[in-house]
C-alpha cells in the first residue's frame, strides 16, 4: 500500500479528522478496524463525556492505516450511509497487492452489504465497494500511481439528490477554504452515462491542508443524502482560525451547535481548539465544566472555555 503522509481525544498531525457517529457501537467498530486492517493501525484513546444531549457519551479515537479518526457512541439519531466513504488504496506493483486486497474484503464482507462487486472494472483491475456491518462504507481499489502518491485512506464524498452535480462547486469551494489545497485527477461523465450530465464528475480527487479527499456526482436515486453521522473535524489552534473556518463553511452560522456547522452542501464540519484536549484532561471537575460550557456553544470560544476548566467563569 501507499505510506500514508503524516483533537479531540486525539494527537494528530492531521488537520482534517473524520468523525462517525455510532448508536452503541463506537468501541466495538474500532476495535474491529483495527484487527481488520492491521498495520499501522491501533485504538489511540478511549474516553466519555457526562451529561450530554445523549446522555453519557464514549468517544474513541482510533487509528486505521495510518489514518485517524474518531468516533462516539451517542445514540440512534443519525446514520451512517455511503454519501460519505473512504477509499483504501492498494499498489498493484506490491507483491501481494491483490491478496491482501481480496483478504481485507473478505473482513468487511461478513456481516456487510456490497454495493459495488468485487471485479475488474474499466478503471481498476480490482475494485469493490461495501458497507459493512456497523454501516460504514469502504471502496477497496487497485490503484496505479500517477502523478502525485496518494495515502493508504481517502475520504470519498458521493453528490446525490439536491446536490448532485455540484461536487466540481464543491471541490473548488473547499480549496478555497483551505490552505495548501491542489487538485488531482479529474474525470468527467459523458452523454453515455445518463442519467449523470455530460461534464459532472465521475471522479475527482484533491488535497485539502494536505490531505486528499475524493468526490463524485450520481443523478441514481439513492435514498441518502449527506448527514451527522459523518462529519470532518477541523483541528484550530487560535480563536482566529476558529472564527474563520466557522465563517467561511457554515450556511447558516447560527444554525450551529458544539463547534458543528453544516456547509452549503450539507456536508457536516466541526471546527474545534486543539486546546480542547488539554482542557479536557484535567480534574473530574474541570471536564464537567468545560463539557458544560461547551454545550452551550454554537462557536467555540477558547477564553470561555479556558475560564470555565479554572472555575473563573
Amino acid at each position: 500500500m501507499y505510506l500514508a503522509t503524516g483533537l479531540y481525544y486525539t494527537c494528530s498531525m492531521q488537520k482534517i479528522i473524520p468523525h462517525l457517529w455510532f448508536d452503541r457501537q463506537a468501541k466495538e467498530a474500532a476495535e474491529f478496524y483495527v484487527s481488520a486492517f492491521g498495520g499501522d493501525s491501533k485504538i489511540t484513546s478511549l474516553d466519555s463525556l457526562s451529561d450530554t444531549p445523549s446522555g453519557n457519551v464514549e468517544v474513541v479515537s482510533f487509528r486505521v492505516l495510518g489514518f485517524d479518526f474518531v468516533s462516539f457512541s451517542a445514540g440512534p439519531m443519525f446514520k451512517l450511509n455511503p454519501s460519505a466513504s473512504f477509499f483504501v488504496n492498494f499498489d498493484p506493483s506490491r507483491n501481494g497487492a491483490t491478496a491482501a486486497l481480496d483478504s481485507l474484503w473478505a473482513k468487511l464482507a461478513d456481516g456487510g452489504t456490497p454495493l459495488m462487486p468485487l471485479d475488474k472494472y474499466p478503471f481498476s483491475d480490482r475494485y469493490g465497494w461495501i458497507q459493512d456491518k456497523y454501516g460504514l462504507s469502504w471502496q477497496l481499489i487497485l490503484r496505479t500511481p500517477g502523478g502525485d502518491a496518494r495515502p493508504n485512506i481517502i475520504p470519498s464524498l458521493l453528490f446525490t439528490g439536491e446536490v448532485c452535480g455540484k461536487a466540481e462547486e464543491a471541490m473548488k469551494f473547499y480549496a478555497s477554504v483551505f490552505a495548501g489545497s491542489k487538485v488531482g485527477t479529474v474525470a468527467r461523465y459523458s452523454a453515455e452515462h445518463a442519467p449523470d450530465k455530460p461534464g459532472t464528475i465521475m471522479y475527482e480527487d484533491f488535497a485539502l491542508a494536505g490531505h486528499w479527499f475524493a468526490a463524485m456526482d450520481s443523478a441514481y436515486e439513492h435514498g441518502f443524502t449527506f448527514n451527522e453521522a459523518i462529519s470532518f473535524m477541523v483541528s484550530c489552534d487560535t480563536q482566529e482560525e476558529i472564527d474563520y473556518f466557522w465563517g467561511k463553511l457554515a450556511a447558516d452560522p447560527d444554525a450551529g451547535q458544539c463547534g458543528w456547522l453544516k456547509d452549503r452542501f450539507g456536508v457536516s464540519w466541526q471546527v474545534t481548539p486543539a486546546i480542547l484536549n488539554e482542557l479536557m484532561r484535567g480534574t473530574p471537575a474541570q471536564r464537567a465544566r468545560v463539557t458544560e460550557a461547551f454545550l452551550e456553544m454554537k462557536k467555540f470560544d477558547i477564553a470561555a472555555l479556558k475560564r470555565a476548566c479554572d472555575g473563573t467563569a
